[in-house]
């Protein structure tokens, strides 16, 4: 099987500028054309998939969650194989990842932000109440995918919701194989749905009700 063309939208080339607050550091990122898909993965595509049902909040069209990032990479290798394409996660005792393979795969950071950005160099893509699922609309849950107004290259739900594994690792000196993931969710507050918005966990062990992931694949 693969997942219909309608639902990955090609991003163009072009450039970002991430930024660590933490750290106070800025550094520039070159981005090649990716496809990346409209929705949060769904907890009926996940099911089709896995057999498994893991979250919180039930709804076939709700995005999944309660995964990890292995969990999520798993899923990307499954739908890979299932749809006749190369796997881009080597899963070991050590993850080797193949930016290159032409499967599924978790966005790279740079290319999530950029994605999410869509051309603006705003904070956000538009109104908040209008573009996301925050603390301040969201009643205590999540909510189906594409409900909210997507942003100009036809993203939907990249702000709210559910947070959204990345592939990258943080920062390995500090926090070891921790891997990054953005977006804001459903409990934060305005301030936790920001473009630019880094947080960071373990990757096999952190599972939680406003985290999930998003479908991204290399030209």
């Amino acid at each position: 099987m693969e997942i219909d063309k309608d639902l990955l939208v090609e991003i163009p080339a072009g450039e970002i500028v991430l930024r660590d607050d933490r750290i106070k550091k800025e550094w520039s990122v070159k981005i090649d054309p990716f496809l990346i898909a409209r929705y949060p993965v769904t907890q009926d595509l996940y099911f089709s998939i896995t057999k498994e049902s893991p979250s919180f909040f039930k709804g076939d069209k709700k995005p999944v969650e309660q995964v990890t990032w292995k969990d999520a990479i798993t899923f990307c290798n499954l739908l890979s194989r299932k749809s006749g394409l190369n796997e881009c996660y080597l899963i070991g005792d050590d993850i080797l990842f193949d930016v290159k393979a032409n499967g599924y795969r978790l966005p790279l950071e740079a290319e999530w932000e950029y994605a999410c950005k869509a051309g603006t160099q705003e904070a956000r893509y538009g109104n908040l109440d209008e573009i996301a699922w925050y603390k301040g609309n969201s009643q205590g849950s999540t909510h189906e995918v594409g409900t909210k107004v997507p942003n100009a290259w036809g993203l939907y739900d990249m702000l709210g919701d559910v947070w959204e594994w990345c592939s990258d690792i943080y920062d390995e000196e500090v926090y070891g194989s921790y891997r990054i993931f953005r977006g804001g969710g459903w409990c934060d507050e305005a301030r936790g749905c920001l473009t630019t918005n880094r947080r960071r966990s373990h990757p096999t062990s952190f599972k939680i009700d406003d985290l999930g992931f998003r479908l991204a694949r290399s030209l």
